[in-house]
């Protein structure tokens, strides 16, 4: 049985089996084979449109907004929380960008920090509620769900406000040129070289001798990476450039990471979902840590929410529905716990890019609505019901 690690402290490290896969790992890659699975299925099915390069370019565009919500939903749940209101507050936010930006006249830059600060203001308000008045997350929430749905109808007075702003509606519709997308992916190789050796360079000075050799470092860390990159962004500017919102994405999916890996915030949050009287025993301030998650929460929310409705044109009152369980699909799909402790953001990714392409696929084959349903249900049962099942085994 392990024993409870002081939370913040380093991990002990076993020379012996410290590049031997984890778990985590090895259902990383799992994932990502059933991925490749189904591209392979839709692909065969629709003739070969599935992976053309308009769909693929559609479907990542697709991903960015339930890949932003599963990024913040992906901390809450390590927290050992949840947050059912984000379909809603996504709703709210964009409604409140909109009627900033065309029945306020406000301009682009208002209307943006307008669902920002809806999404924060209303984030923390309920992390308040969580944290301080001790009511559980799945009630404010589910109460969320519901009050941030009636608020938008009530403001938009239950009608459609289009978007018409060019500036505004590129956030979830425009590309950057393949110029850029090159430059970026320059960008990305260099970071993964640098994180390459950083890692490199560390574990020769924990394992000494033991550590692995720069090349299987090299072959391992560097060359995988960077052939994905440089599959994806060639495939991005083989239809018109890399859409602006998977931008986003990728930004946040790199801070959100970088967040929960690199910072102490990060290693509390897995402290408090995996063992929250061990976390407050060791100093740590459950409270605060909780409301800074759903803070965070709101703040996808309205960045997710700013997407949506540029994407759309529009903003209306039935905007976002159903996107929190997309979001919690993709935490858990991608190896998230809803116990609590366990789960990283390229996982919840990769989930999100999974939920997509089934909707998207599904969509191609024209899959009733219910059908559809039904089939992302049975998943979500199934992927919360072999967490479960590996959990009694461990």
């Amino acid at each position: 049985m392990d024993q409870p690690v002081r939370a913040g402290a380093a991990p002990q490290v076993n020379a012996k089996n410290d590049w031997v896969p984890s778990t985590t790992a090895l259902r990383a890659y799992t994932m990502i084979f059933a991925l490749i699975v189904l591209w392979a299925i839709f692909t065969y099915k629709t003739g070969g449109t599935f992976l053309s390069a308009r769909n693929f370019s559609n479907l990542m565009r697709q991903t960015s907004i339930t890949g932003v919500l599963a990024v913040g939903m992906l901390m809450v749940i390590v927290a050992g929380q949840i947050d059912l209101s984000i379909g809603s507050l996504v709703g709210l936010a964009g409604g409140a960008s909109a009627i900033a930006l065309t029945w306020m006249q406000l301009g682009v830059a208002p209307a943006l920090l307008a669902a920002i600060l809806v999404g924060v203001v209303i984030g923390v308000a309920q992390g308040a509620l969580i944290a301080y008045a001790n009511i559980p997350a799945f009630i404010v929430t589910l109460g969320g769900l519901l009050a941030w749905r009636g608020a938008i109808k009530g403001v938009s007075q239950g009608i459609t406000i289009p978007v018409i702003e060019p500036t505004y509606k590129a956030f979830g519709q425009d590309y950057v040129s393949p110029q850029i997308g090159y430059a970026l992916a320059i960008a990305a190789l260099a970071a993964v070289v640098w994180f390459a050796l950083r890692r490199h360079r560390s574990a020769r000075q924990r394992l000494g001798s033991a550590a692995p050799s720069a090349a299987f470092t090299l072959a391992v860390g560097v060359l995988l990476p960077a052939a994905l990159i440089i599959v994806f962004i060639q495939a991005m500017n083989s239809y018109a450039g890399v859409p602006i919102p998977v931008i986003v994405l990728l930004a946040v999916a790199v801070l959100g990471a970088f967040l929960t890996q690199n910072t102490t915030f990060g290693r509390y949050l897995y402290a408090i979902g995996g063992n929250p009287e061990a976390a407050r025993l060791s100093g740590i301030n459950l409270r605060l840590h909780t409301l800074a998650v759903f803070g965070l929460m709101g703040l996808l929310a309205g960045v997710a929410g700013v997407i949506y409705t540029a994407r759309v044109g529009s903003a209306s009152p039935d905007a976002g529905v159903l996107l929190e369980l997309d979001a919690i699909a993709a935490c858990v799909i991608g190896g998230a716990s809803l116990m609590g402790g366990r789960g990283t953001v390229v996982g919840a990714c990769v989930g999100a890019l999974f939920m997509a392409s089934l909707n998207n696929g599904m969509s191609l084959l024209n899959v009733e609505n219910y059908a559809q349903d039904i089939v992302k249900g049975a998943i979500l049962v199934i992927a919360v019901g072999l967490d479960m099942i590996g959990r009694s085994e461990r």
